[in-house]
């Protein structure tokens, strides 16, 4: 390694001491690199101190890590005057309305909680150049900044970011032990009946339905449970809807999505596991984008110990909800 340029040489630091190598490089070049990070690991073009390794080595606070050209600078956001950040494909005009700036709930040396806008990826990849948290990095000068959970693009509110890696690790602690609590209100596609229950299912994803990937309750997948409370029954322009609280108690991908549509009352605006009748229904009222919105999150300061509660307003999105019936 005598001849490698020092931008091809990283220092693990303290912060990374114990962490898998491919996790450990996903946070430092961006999610948007993953698929390339773990291609470039499992053909050896990747070295910690000197030697091949696998994905899953755990690293030591003073190892000497390779990096291939390819990897050698972070993943930058492409940013406009707004820090607004766009998807491959599209133009600046097509961007300023695709994303909204965020606002800050709470913020101290470890933690960043920020209401995140429907709409916004909360990472790059997926056809995203990069998200949220890459316009934060970039704009706030946070590169050790690490998503804590995530949320779906249409889904807007409490996101938790975290700026140190022991942090993370007790946040992610007491997400696994369900000591965190995260609470939502959804719109759902016509009147429930029960007050309040509990939904049970086995997510599994992955599956392929007219050449889109999709979450099933399949009997292999993985434990998936939601609490929920009926807020109310409304009724505008002659489409009926409720207004629900959940509470899950994993956090699934698309969970919340696919076990409402089970019950028969998918989240409206939801038009992965929604109807194409319910997705014109709901846009017919003025509804944009889906009507799911992380509304609180609960969980211990992972170095006080006080118990912390932070809460999004309600959308703005949402000003349908105020129409005459």
């Amino acid at each position: 390694m005598a001849n490698v340029e020092p931008l091809a040489r990283w220092l693990v630091d303290k912060n990374e001491d114990g962490s898998r190598l491919d996790r450990a490089l996903i946070r430092r070049c961006g999610e948007g690199r993953k698929g390339l990070i773990m291609r470039l690991i499992r053909k050896g073009n990747v070295r910690v101190d000197g030697k091949r390794a696998q994905p899953s080595t755990r690293l030591v606070a003073g190892n000497e890590i390779y990096l291939p050209a390819s990897l050698r600078e972070p993943e930058e956001a492409k940013t406009m005057g707004s820090g607004l950040v766009w998807r491959r494909g599209q133009d600046k005009k097509c961007a300023k309305q695709a994303l909204t700036p965020y606002m800050t709930i709470y913020e101290d040396a470890q933690l960043l909680v920020v209401d995140k806008p429907a709409g916004a990826v909360v990472h790059g990849g997926s056809g995203y150049t990069s998200g949220l948290i890459e316009q934060i990095k970039l704009v706030r000068g946070l590169p050790d900044l690490r998503l804590a959970h995530r949320l779906d693009r249409d889904t807007s509110g409490c996101l938790l970011l975290v700026k140190e890696l022991a942090a993370l690790r007790a946040v992610a602690a007491s997400f696994r032990d369900h000591e965190a609590e995260k609470s939502y209100f959804a719109w759902v596609m016509g009147w429930m009946e029960d007050q309040a229950g509990r939904m049970r299912s086995h997510l599994s994803k992955g599956v392929v339905r007219g050449g889109e990937r999709m979450v099933v309750d399949a009997g292999d997948g993985k434990e998936a449970v939601t609490d929920f409370q009926l807020v109310l029954r409304t009724e505008i322009a002659g489409l009926r809807l409720s207004l629900v609280a959940l509470m899950p108690h994993h956090g699934r991908t698309h969970q919340l999505r696919v076990q409402l549509a089970q019950e028969g009352h998918a989240i409206a605006g939801d038009g992965k596991y929604g109807t194409a009748d319910d997705l014109r229904a709901f846009r017919a009222i003025g509804g944009k984008g889906m009507a799911l919105h992380a509304w609180r999150l609960r969980l211990r300061h992972p170095d006080t110990g006080l118990l912390l509660d932070f809460r999004a307003p309600w959308p703005k999105r949402w000003r349908w909800v105020h129409q005459e019936a």
